[in-house]
């Protein structure tokens, strides 16, 4: 790990432990060159994952990105980070313990669509636009009567 202070290559680990969800372990650094001292969070990668996308084309899955397009569908609703955090450690993880190294960008959309059905209805009308390719207004009518359908189930669970 590279210090931020002086850009030397040689860091210490002084202290080491995982974050309370287990996800992400924060580790506390020392550089010997300049004494600079420094927290990383690293998250550990159970395989390398690569995404198949429709063109056939293959590239390495990128989490980030993944996070990108929750946090864009969730855009101006108030939802706790934690939350939105805690789905796409759930998602990531369902992918690295499926057993497949090749994972369909369906299958993330999928997921996505999953997590986003628990968090926000409006997010998840919005993913699922892009998602389904959305071309016409009976689109966006036939999702929003599927979240009706479910409205009665989540008042009983309140």
């Amino acid at each position: 790990m590279r210090c931020p202070y002086c850009q030397s290559e040689d860091t210490q680990v002084k202290d080491s432990r995982p974050t309370e969800d287990g996800a992400v372990i924060r580790r506390r650094r020392i550089c010997p060159v300049c004494g600079g001292r420094f927290t990383t969070f690293e998250r550990v990668q159970l395989r390398e994952l690569m995404v198949i996308k429709k063109s056939g084309k293959s590239l390495p899955f990128d989490r980030d990105k993944l996070m990108k397009s929750v946090e864009v569908a969730l855009r101006k609703r108030e939802v706790d980070p934690e939350r939105v955090e805690r789905a796409v450690s759930g998602i990531v993880r369902q992918l690295e313990s499926s057993g497949e190294a090749e994972i369909p960008t369906e299958e993330i959309g999928r997921l996505v669509m999953e997590a986003l059905k628990g968090i926000d209805d409006i997010a998840y009308i919005r993913f699922a636009s892009v998602y389904r390719n959305f071309r016409t207004a009976s689109d966006f009518h036939d999702v929003i009567d599927e979240i009706s359908e479910r409205e009665p189930e989540k008042k009983k669970e309140d």
